[in-house]
């Protein structure tokens, strides 16, 4: 009887540190959410005032406070894409089930016609075999494509064009997909790494972006049970796998 008392205690003890940890989760995701919404009118303002000041009084300024204002202006442009991928991240809990499947090769294609600027911009090239339909929301499966495929345009290798395969296959209950491209690849140490909130591997001169992008793919696969990740070698392009319900 002790031994089932005890181990009865444990299970409650358990349960009640996941809920009190889901519980302090959720706070946090409404305080970053609350907080990233209420940057983003300041952040407006910073830039409405540095565009009034250059184009009413840019002509009176030398080239080092022009030089200040430009910096003004390029600090707001990067904290407003901050705060809108935070947004973006702080809004990827699924609520409910998808009511029916998607069909991921027609989200691919929306996904693609948002992207067809920077795919022409880089060149590029996307290939895709017929997707699967899956029962995850159509809005996260485009996010997850825009993201993965926006990086393989971003980091491809200095004259080559880019060129992205889309695949996916049954395993075990599961579709596996893969988008895989001929970029600059990663190098093993930082595999896990870049799956994490704001982790760049390079500077914002070198390439731009906020660093969420990967962790909202990880957030929006995880919520559904599926994994995600990279097998790649540097200067040998990448190949993100993720896993979906069927």
């Amino acid at each position: 009887m002790e031994l089932i008392a005890g181990t009865t205690r444990d299970v409650t003890d358990r349960k009640a540190t996941e809920e009190e940890l889901r519980r302090v989760n959720r706070d946090l995701e409404q305080f970053a959410y609350s907080a990233s919404h209420d940057l983003k009118e300041p952040l407006r303002t910073v830039k409405i005032y540095s565009e009034l000041l250059s184009g009413r009084y840019g002509d009176k300024l030398d080239g080092r406070a022009l030089d200040f204002l430009e910096n003004v202006r390029t600090g707001a442009d990067r904290m407003e894409a901050l705060v809108r991928d935070l947004l973006v991240y702080t809004q990827t809990s699924v609520v409910d089930k998808p009511s029916e499947p998607t069909n991921a090769t027609a989200v691919l294609e929306i996904a693609l016609d948002n992207l067809k600027g920077a795919i022409a911009e880089s060149g590029g090239l996307v290939q895709a075999d017929a997707l699967p339909y899956v029962a995850v929301h159509a809005t996260q499966l485009q996010s997850l494509f825009q993201n993965l495929i926006s990086n393989a345009l971003k980091y491809r290798r200095p004259d080559v064009a880019p060129v992205v395969k889309i695949t996916a296959r049954r395993q075990d209950g599961f579709w596996l997909f893969c988008v895989a491209d001929n970029g600059i690849g990663i190098e093993p140490a930082f595999r896990e790494q870049i799956f994490g909130l704001f982790k760049r591997l390079h500077t914002s001169d070198e390439y731009s972006g906020t660093g969420i992008g990967l962790a909202i793919c990880k957030r929006i696969v995880e919520q559904y049970h599926g994994r995600i990740w990279v097998e790649s070698d540097a200067g040998e392009g990448s190949r993100f796998y993720f896993t979906l319900p069927e």
